[in-house]
């Protein structure tokens, strides 16, 4: 269930395979032509306070996922074609916040 913390943040939590609760923020979410929707997902923890200045990695974790109410269920992505348009998507995400950088800047 997706939740809004208090620096606005949209985390979701998520039981593991070992039923331990892990959060996670929610980066991005899309819809496809088909009507198919995806989420990118980082770990909350991974995510460094500060002032933004510093060069990271994140761990993403890109899902394709269906409403129901108020809640959601995450369906892996394993089709080679998917995996191709996350990659596409999350390069355009990198490029967008890369000029919206150098313009701040």
């Amino acid at each position: 269930m997706a939740e809004q913390d208090q620096s606005t943040r949209e985390t979701i939590t998520i039981s593991n395979d070992e039923g331990e609760q892990e959060t996670f923020e929610v980066l991005y979410t899309f819809e496809q032509d088909q009507g198919q929707k995806y989420i990118l997902l980082t770990p909350l923890e991974n995510i460094p306070e500060g002032d933004g200045e510093e060069v990271y990695e994140q761990e993403v974790y890109p899902f394709r996922y269906e409403e129901e109410g108020e809640n959601i269920t995450l369906i892996p992505i394993e089709e080679e074609s998917e995996w191709d348009m996350i990659e596409e998507v999350l390069q355009t995400l990198e490029t967008e916040m890369d000029e919206a950088d150098k313009t701040e800047g």
